[in-house]
């Protein structure tokens, strides 16, 4: 008998310990610059997908399975395909990235001809290659929205308000002569034709070691009234500078993702960044939650809370554009994707429907299909327009639902 009762205990034993076993998680790659010129971003934005992963686990994760990200520190384009070969030979099939459109491009081209799905957080440059709509989705605002939407600020928004009507206006355009830069510059270039304003240039110069006094002096040549700029935050605040050092008249000026929305860019010009507007993503701690859905609104201010918790700082437009993008692969995709696979994750993509203002950044989620012209892109993403109102102080102006001061229209250093 107590034989009996030994071996029916271990069996018992045996079934509970099974029966307590979670399930095998999901292995999921994150691709990010982690170090380099890149790096802060990219940690903000790996940070932001990390804390939605650990919220997305805590409330139970994926039908009873738990996220694990695989982070591949990837500084630069060059070991953007071997970092998608790694994950490969790991076994991982889904893939997230990357801040920089540098990285973005190489990353889901492999990944597309390795059949991995490749979820793109932050990066906002064009999307090559036959991946879109099928391997390859992007969740924030393409390059082509942000500078499209910037020289459309300036025309309907900002010249009234100058007392100026936007047809005599004369608008230059300048960028660094990469990936995102181009991609950014063709919106703004595109939009200004669309609007039928005047367009007196577009003026490149390359990522490294460009020479802004020449640059400079070509934009003075054509005498622009407002300037768009698409840069990276070093040669955004060059160009800035040297615009004030050789008193460039203009009376209004607008920067990108990169640069002119980021602190440093303020905390580096001081009074000569005040005035200037800038077109991207919202930061955490400045989304007016009056634009939220309210699930949306109570998922932000979780986001914000743990954030801070954790990191002992505001989450940066990155970290909530990577926290929002990630949050709604693993909340809302792929709960109603039939597997975990590429495939089955891309069907349910495409099926995926969440209004605007239903994620924590403000953007809702509709992927252009297959074979049309934004393949892959994000149809609700949502981008703000933001201003320098004061000396190290930003904030949003546009779109109404997210602004959160008046358009203010101060007269630029000169």
């Amino acid at each position: 008998m107590k034989r009996i009762l030994i071996f029916l205990t271990t069996v018992l034993a045996l079934v509970g310990s099974a029966c307590s076993r979670s399930p095998e998680s999901i292995r999921v790659g994150a691709i990010y610059p982690l170090s380099g010129t890149q790096g802060p971003g990219g940690v903000d934005e790996y940070r932001g997908v990390q804390l939605a992963a650990d919220l997305v686990n805590a409330d139970g994760g994926v039908g009873g399975r738990t996220i694990e990200l695989d982070p591949v520190d990837v500084s630069g384009s060059d070991a953007a395909p071997r970092a998608v070969a790694m994950l490969a030979d790991r076994g991982v099939r889904l893939v997230l990235g990357s801040y920089g459109s540098t990285i973005s491009a190489p990353a889901s081209a492999e990944a597309a001809r390795r059949g991995m799905l490749f979820w793109e957080t932050g990066a906002v440059g064009s999307m090559p290659g036959p991946g879109g709509g099928r391997f390859f989705f992007r969740v924030a605002p393409s390059g082509q929205v942000l500078g499209s939407s910037a020289i459309s600020f300036v025309a309907e928004q900002l010249s009234p308000l100058l007392h100026r009507e936007a047809s005599t206006l004369r608008f230059a355009v300048a960028n660094v002569d990469d990936l995102y830069g181009t991609a950014v510059a063709e919106g703004a270039v595109r939009e200004i034709h669309s609007l039928g304003l005047q367009f007196v240039g577009q003026f490149t110069y390359p990522a490294q070691h460009p020479n802004m006094e020449s640059v400079v002096a070509r934009i003075a040549r054509a005498r622009p009234d407002a300037l768009f700029v698409s840069a990276y935050l070093e040669d955004g605040i060059a160009i800035r500078r040297e615009l004030v050092r050789q008193h460039v008249p203009l009376i209004a000026g607008i920067g990108s993702s990169s640069s002119f929305c980021m602190p440093a860019f303020g905390a580096a010009l001081g009074d000569q960044a005040v005035g200037l507007f800038a077109s991207d993503k919202p930061d955490g701690d400045v989304v007016n939650p009056s634009g939220l859905t309210p699930s949306a609104g109570r998922l932000l201010e979780r986001a914000r809370t743990s954030y801070r918790a954790r990191y002992h700082q505001e989450m940066s437009a990155p970290a909530l554009a990577g926290f929002s993008a990630a949050w709604a692969l693993f909340r809302k995709v792929m709960p109603d994707a039939t597997a975990i696979t590429p495939q089955a994750v891309a069907k349910a993509t495409l099926r995926a429907r969440i209004p605007a203002g239903g994620l924590p950044n403000g953007s809702g989620l509709e992927f252009a299909p297959p074979g049309t012209a934004d393949a892959g892109a994000n149809l609700r993403a949502t981008s703000v327009i933001w201003e320098w109102t004061w000396k190290n102080w930003r904030a949003v102006v546009w779109p109404p639902r997210f602004a959160t001061e008046p358009i203010t229209a101060l007269p630029l250093a000169r």
